[in-house]
């Protein structure tokens, strides 16, 4: 017997209703829609004609939402081949000449896009949802997503959200990027780091 496919709508704009598949729960975890929302809700119209990054996109469904909701480019990052498959899927449903997909890891792949937003003088808004570091093989996961902010030049970053367990410290001040505000949501946290030397 086949297993029933996982899935969630767009909440809102031009894709609205789009139903998108999730991958298998045992190589991603899905954004909840509360905190989806709570995301949208925060960075409002900002984000119509911006660049959105989404770091560990499993099914792509926060850079979809962005999209939806009026987000120019929209650059995936995904590793996992099934979660791969079912992005490119949900892509289609939508418009894939405004999504990029770079498969592999994120910790490398992130050379790329910044290289890309330098060479159009652009930035982005980055979401960033590693895999709880409670799985198998993720005890460094949040060292190296830190890391990985820090490496993000000041000229590329409009702001930054890490998605990730609530009860992990984060640091106030990564790289000059300053911890803005964050909300919890049960297990889940939503931290923002903001750009100073760029107006929100």
């Amino acid at each position: 017997m086949k297993s029933k496919k996982i899935t969630k709508k767009i909440i809102s704009g031009k894709f609205k209703g789009k139903t998108l598949v999730l991958p298998s729960k045992d190589t991603t975890r899905s954004s909840k829609s509360i905190v989806l929302e709570s995301f949208f809700n925060t960075i409002g119209f900002d984000i119509i004609d911006a660049n959105f990054v989404e770091v560990f996109s499993g099914s792509g469904s926060i850079g979809l939402e962005a999209l939806s909701r009026g987000a120019s480019q929209i650059y995936f990052m995904e590793k996992d081949r099934d979660a791969l498959k079912v992005l490119k899927e949900n892509i289609a449903l939508t418009d894939p000449s405004t999504c990029e997909v770079l498969a592999g890891d994120s910790f490398s792949n992130i050379q790329s896009i910044i290289k890309n937003l330098q060479k159009k003088e652009e930035d982005a808004y980055f979401y960033i949802d590693p895999p709880f570091s409670i799985r198998e093989g993720m005890q460094d996961i949040y060292d190296k997503t830190i890391n990985l902010i820090a490496s993000l030049p000041k000229e590329c970053v409009k702001m930054i959200t890490i998605e990730h367990m609530s009860g992990l410290k984060i640091p106030e001040v990564i790289n000059g990027y300053q911890l803005s505000k964050s909300k919890k949501f049960g297990n889940t946290t939503l931290t923002y780091f903001i750009n100073p030397d760029k107006e929100l």
